[in-house]
């Protein structure tokens, strides 16, 4: 069978990660990620998101486990998979003085068929800042430089880690947008986030490690109905618990309370936010 035709592009077996001093970041973990899917790996700072994906992209070997890109080995076939992927570190850590134009041209050197440098700015919605010092960038402009570097070889496979770390609302909202547009032209995305809001909005399927484990994976849909949504809120003076509207016919099934502090566990987020606020 040809490369090209694996239905899965990335596929993850029983895949270790061990830094010196034994510590071990991720822990045998398994899943896979379908040509023209958006897979997230959603976890807290530590979980082993960025351990994990630093082995899908090549940057070094798995002390155990297996990883297929494309059909090859990341590290040991890297020549055969780096031209055909875009990657989004978490920090670009780019010459300051360049301006940003100068930066993607730079890179573009460095990538096979890369796309124009203005087409690139463009889609990340850069244009207007394409004469300015890259240490003159905010933050979120940094991530959308970052961003358009990843997308200058038009990959097949993109990975992504934070891409939204650093963005304001409306940054937010466009690069999702490009995320969806990119995998809607058969792009498979993977990325990388702490924010549940995003991996729901984007992501067809997602992964919740922990501790270097995968604790539970699925749709969006299969994930959040298994795992309860949390509401706390600090009850004004003079209330009670017993003050608020009944908490079961709110979608909340299970509650604790300390000091003035309340936390509710509710399947029905929308309903139970709704109710606590009218």
């Amino acid at each position: 069978m040809d490369n090209d035709e694996h239905e899965h592009v990335i596929e993850v077996t029983g895949l270790r990660r061990v830094y010196g001093g034994g510590f071990e970041a991720v822990r045998g973990i398994d899943f896979s990620v379908a040509r023209g899917e958006i897979f997230a790996l959603l976890g807290t700072n530590g979980a082993g998101k960025t351990s994990t994906v630093e082995l899908l992209e090549g940057l070094a070997p798995p002390s155990g486990g297996r990883v297929r890109v494309l059909g090859h080995d990341p590290h040991r076939e890297r020549a055969a998979v780096r031209p055909r992927t875009g990657v989004m570190l978490q920090e670009g850590g780019f010459p300051s003085e360049l301006t940003v134009t100068e930066t993607v041209r730079l890179w573009a050197g460095c990538t096979s068929g890369a796309r124009p440098e203005r087409e690139a700015l463009a889609l990340v919605g850069l244009t207007g800042r394409a004469g300015v010092r890259v240490k003159q960038l905010s933050g979120g402009e940094r991530r959308r430089l970052d961003l358009a570097l990843a997308l200058l070889g038009e990959p097949e496979v993109l990975f992504l880690d934070e891409p939204t770390t650093g963005l304001d609302a409306e940054g937010r909202r466009d690069t999702w947008d490009l995320v969806r547009a990119l995998r809607d032209g058969g792009t498979t995305v993977l990325l990388t986030t702490h924010y549940l809001e995003e991996a729901e909005g984007l992501a067809d399927r997602l992964a919740i490690l922990h501790e270097g484990r995968i604790a539970t994976a699925g749709t969006p849909a299969e994930v959040t109905a298994d795992r309860p949504s949390r509401i706390s809120f600090g009850l004004p003076e003079g209330y009670f618990v017993g003050d608020l509207p009944p908490l079961a016919a709110l979608g909340v099934c299970d509650h604790e309370v300390t000091g003035s502090v309340v936390r509710l566990h509710t399947r029905e987020l929308q309903r139970a936010a709704t109710g606590l606020l009218v």
